[in-house]
């Protein structure tokens, strides 16, 4: 620790007996550095922020439209800074003095494409900002900037618009005429293998449907068939008169007997069958009443009227024998149509496959037609309500500002650094200079480094006036730094009035 204590004072020894050529070297260097600092010219920054606010002008434009427009916007804020819109930036502004020839212009866009940023801050809101040495020129850039980004977007979108219209329109134009000959080559086939047939649709198509027809036909004719059973039955178990009121009168027994008959016959009719609850019980009271009707005397009968029930059921065995009919012969010309549907598949087993090919060409055909047609529609309603309105609508947020003091260089820190580069580039100089002289600051220093004994040391001696003239060159040095010092506070004073009277 002794032995690092020694050292940091014999260095600031050296440093202190070559004082004066590090006060001068931190001069010089500090004159020099500010002088540079001097020769940096202001540089000014304006910013503007746009808002993007992308409108839904038709009810039915999907997500896809909208992610379509905010890439729409992000390409043009990414070509912002393009060659074609720098120059009209320099076109257009007061930078257009400044350039004579087309080299002097791509000099100037050159200079702007290093000065101008854009710089997304959200989703929809973004920053662009420009740096120039006259601040009337950055805040036009800017201005100009934005001009250009409105301009450019509306007429893109215009111009798309138009070329997607006439695009869709040729497209249109093809399909039509594609169209058209996939249904002459339709009708054609049509006439030729499939006007005697019956039926609409492909072969295969008539065939289906037949055979559906026939089935549910073959379900109602059974239905129908049942209850014309059902009908006979009862119509069998019916007297067809029954005794009037000159012969002998009918017991309670026979009587019931034809009254839950008479209910049993109308539970038929409905559809219902033995297993049916109601049927059960019907039949369950019929035979009781039966049993007791066996037992009862039977009275001599004059003469009778026609029963009533039994022409009712007459009646309905009419109606269900004339459906059954209808649907007998219902179901004997399906099965005509489906043996000459068949009779033609089997004889020409190619028409089917033509057909199949000739209706699904013109299915496609069809339906690439209507998406256009509707494609069509939606981009001209777009482009009429983008000529109206526009579909992205822009905000400025803040303005172009008008800058009054440079954001750059930063003086005041880089007067700074010329002074601490200064001050320890002298202090460098003089500790370097004394490493080239070989002194010794002590004995025990000259004793280490030459090996021998040193027997003692004489001290200085030193006189009044040579203590006066030390203290007069100590107040000069002193003076000196001072006015190093002063000399920075004033460089650094002046800098803020300059801001000061600016602003």
């Amino acid at each position: 620790m002794g032995s690092l204590y020694d050292e940091i004072r014999a260095a600031l020894h050296a440093v202190w007996r070559r004082r004066w050529i590090a006060l001068a070297v931190a001069w010089a260097l500090c004159l020099a550095g500010w002088f540079v600092v001097s020769q940096i010219p202001n540089s000014y920054e304006s910013s503007a922020r746009i808002f993007v606010q992308l409108r839904q002008m038709l009810p039915n434009q999907s997500n896809t439209n909208q992610i379509q427009q905010q890439r729409d916007v992000d390409r043009v804020r990414q070509t912002l800074t393009s060659a074609v819109n720098l120059e009209k930036v320099v076109r257009g502004t007061a930078l257009s003095r400044t350039v004579s020839t087309d080299q002097d212009v791509a000099d100037r866009i050159a200079g702007l494409q290093s000065a101008i940023k854009v710089v997304a801050q959200q989703d929809n809101l973004f920053q662009i900002s420009a740096t120039s040495s006259d601040p009337k020129i950055a805040q036009a850039v800017v201005q100009k900037l934005i001009d250009i980004f409105v301009d450019d977007n509306l007429s893109n979108e215009r111009n798309e618009s138009t070329q997607q219209l006439a695009f869709l329109d040729e497209q249109l134009a093809q399909r039509q005429r594609q169209l058209q000959e996939a249904e002459s080559k339709r009708a054609e086939f049509q006439s030729q293998y499939l006007s005697a047939l019956p039926g609409t649709g492909s072969l295969s198509d008539r065939i289906s449907a037949a055979r559906t027809q026939l089935a549910q036909v073959e379900s109602d004719l059974a239905a129908a068939q049942s209850s014309l059973n059902a009908v006979n039955a009862q119509m069998a178990g019916t007297p067809a008169t029954v005794a009037s009121g000159g012969g002998a009168a009918v017991g309670p027994a026979r009587a019931r007997v034809a009254a839950i008959q008479g209910q049993l016959a109308e539970a038929r009719a409905r559809g219902w069958t033995d297993n049916h609850p109601d049927v059960k019980a019907l039949l369950s009271q019929l035979a009781a009443a039966r049993a007791a009707a066996r037992n009862e005397p039977a009275g001599a009968v004059s003469g009778g009227t026609t029963n009533p029930l039994y022409l009712s059921l007459r009646s309905m065995q009419a109606d269900k024998a004339a459906q059954v009919a209808a649907l007998n012969q219902r179901k004997q010309q399906i099965q005509s149509d489906l043996a000459q549907l068949q009779g033609k598949l089997s004889d020409e087993p190619g028409v089917a496959a033509e057909q199949a090919q000739i209706e699904r060409d013109y299915s496609v055909l069809k339906d690439q037609y209507d998406q256009l047609l509707a494609q069509r529609e939606q981009v001209s309603l777009q482009a009429q309500a983008q000529t109206q309105t526009g579909a992205v609508k822009f905000s400025v947020i803040d303005p172009p500002t008008a800058p009054r003091t440079p954001t750059s260089p930063n003086r005041p820190m880089l007067l700074a650094g010329g002074l601490v580069v200064g001050l320890f580039g002298g202090l460098g100089v003089a500790f370097g200079l004394s490493r080239l002289q070989t002194t010794f600051t002590d004995a025990r220093k000259l004793e280490r480094s030459s090996g021998m004994p040193v027997i003692g040391s004489i001290g200085e001696i030193v006189t009044d006036a040579q203590r006066a003239l030390r203290r007069r060159r100590l107040m000069l040095f002193a003076g000196g730094t001072l006015a190093l010092l002063v000399a920075f506070v004033g460089l650094v004073g002046v800098e803020f009035i300059q801001r000061g009277m600016a602003a």
